[in-house]
């Protein structure tokens, strides 16, 4: 397990280096450095007073020349300033991140405790009745795009019924724990329900398979209950295949999060990856897109150390 780790954390920060070089050369790239707005929006400001400062700052120099730079000061912990906000960049970043891991880690839980009972009970009836119903629910969950659904739930429960706050974090003047849930239950629903089709799709795959499987023949022939042969033998198989596409949707998950945060105004770093490129806030889009990869980078790791729980003897596959 120590060696796994290891060698898994060292692909880790090889991967990490090559998507900062990527995303900084695709920022660096793109049209309109801060330089250029300073000297679009004020008449005053000459090309000499442009190119000035782009010297002082490094502008002018080769992009790999100031990546390398980046890099440097990255590695001390040093991300630079935000140009919007006018803070360090983790400074900006840090309440975001807790706002996006409780949004996501609340409707990735949810979705699984829907998902993996609904899957089992879907797989161990095929086509019937019940079966018919749980997959066209699940068909319904992953098909629905994430802004028309959240769209639909600002109506029903905001507008029409009036239940739920449409948008925010909280109150102004900060209600508390109850006023935080309050305004935190649409973007969860509206995740959740996305998540949980696609998961469940997965789950109810997996399990019509592990329970066809000899071993599970073997064991309704010597006489085990249903609920033993499901819940000991099949289940934690056909989990192995799931724990794969948990893992990769993880960066979908944080993708879609972008879209509900920007409908629901939920201040999380979807929200703000989206406000800073917008901005040309390039430290801080720099910052924010490679803590998104970390924390899906993260999520695949976890998983392999999952897959070894599950089934030890697919340790030398890892």
């Amino acid at each position: 397990m120590g060696r796994l780790l290891l060698r898994r954390g060292a692909e880790t920060l090889l991967v990490l280096l090559l998507v900062s070089f990527l995303i900084y050369a695709l920022i660096g790239l793109m049209p309109g450095d801060p330089i250029d707005l300073m000297l679009s929006a004020d008449p005053r400001f000459t090309t000499a007073d442009a190119a000035r400062l782009k010297a002082l700052y490094g502008l002018d120099r080769p992009l790999l020349e100031r990546y390398f730079r980046w890099l440097q000061r990255a590695l001390t912990g040093d991300f630079g300033y935000s140009r919007l906000y006018g803070q360090p960049v983790f400074a900006v970043i840090w309440p975001r991140l807790l706002n996006t891991l409780l949004l996501m880690g609340t409707s990735f839980l949810l979705a699984l405790a829907i998902a993996i009972p609904a899957g089992i009970l879907a797989a161990m009836r095929p086509r019937s009745l019940l079966d018919t119903v749980i997959n066209l629910l699940a068909f319904a969950g992953f098909s629905v795009p994430s802004f028309w659904l959240s769209l639909m739930l600002i109506v029903l429960f905001a507008v029409v019924l009036g239940w739920l706050p449409a948008g925010g974090v909280a109150s102004v003047g900060d209600g508390g724990l109850l006023d935080r849930l309050a305004y935190l239950v649409l973007p969860v629903a509206a995740l959740t329900l996305l998540t949980a089709g696609t998961f469940l799709r997965f789950v109810r795959a997996a399990m019509i398979e592990a329970l066809q499987e000899d071993h599970i023949r073997t064991a309704r022939a010597k006489g085990c209950g249903a609920v033993r042969i499901v819940l000991a033998h099949a289940l934690p198989n056909a989990m192995i295949p799931v724990v794969t596409v948990v893992a990769l949707h993880f960066g979908a998950l944080l993708s879609g999060a972008l879209v509900v945060e920007t409908v629901f105004s939920y201040l999380g770093m979807g929200k703000l990856i989206y406000d800073a490129i917008l901005g040309n806030d390039y430290n801080l889009a720099l910052a924010a897109l490679l803590l998104g990869t970390a924390l899906t980078l993260i999520a695949n790791l976890l998983a392999d150390i999952v897959y070894l729980e599950l089934d030890p003897r697919i340790h030398d596959g890892l």
